[in-house]
């Protein structure tokens, strides 16, 4: 089911379908040093990991992480998305891309699609996001989505701590 579009983009809900392509995305070196090792390593697991948190949340909250592809020739190329924890009052904007999809402009593109939505589609007035402290090209791409650092915090019940952005009121 596709959410929205962008000059370049189409975001869709994720499907088990994506099974093989979030399992590459899902061990890439920069998602596993950025956003965390989720046990995923065959297919099947991607097709469960979908199920208990892609269409979970798309269930729960209306809302959650898209596949982003090219829309000439449908190549999905990435992740954008929202986040809702239990230890966050706001959601949170994520997104994730393929190497070869890095460095042109799909991240801003995607997330400033993804905003939007989340303002004019989900009645969002704030919007957060989770940094690894020291992703300085996440911190970048988030200060040009005018998102501002709110320091650091802890990530839910674990001593992990992260970068805080948002959007203000």
């Amino acid at each position: 089911m596709k959410v929205l579009e962008t000059e370049r983009l189409a975001l869709r809900r994720q499907t088990p379908d994506d099974a093989a392509f979030m399992l590459e995305l899902m061990n890439d070196p920069d998602w596993i040093a950025n956003i965390g090792d989720r046990g995923v390593r065959t297919v099947e697991d991607a097709r469960d990991y979908i199920a208990r948190v892609a269409l979970a949340s798309y269930e729960r909250f209306g809302f959650g992480f898209y596949v982003v592809e090219l829309k000439d020739g449908g190549v999905p190329i990435g992740i954008c998305g929202l986040a809702k924890r239990d230890f966050m009052a706001d959601a949170d904007i994520g997104y994730a891309f393929l190497p070869a999809y890095r460095g042109q402009g799909y991240a801003f593109e995607a997330a400033s699609g993804v905003m939007a939505y989340a303002r004019s589609e989900l009645g969002m007035d704030r919007i957060a996001a989770l940094v690894s402290d020291g992703n300085e090209a996440s911190e970048k791409l988030l200060a040009k989505l005018g998102l501002r650092d709110e320091g650091l915090i802890r990530f839910g019940d674990t001593d992990e701590m992260v970068r805080l952005y948002g959007t203000g009121k």
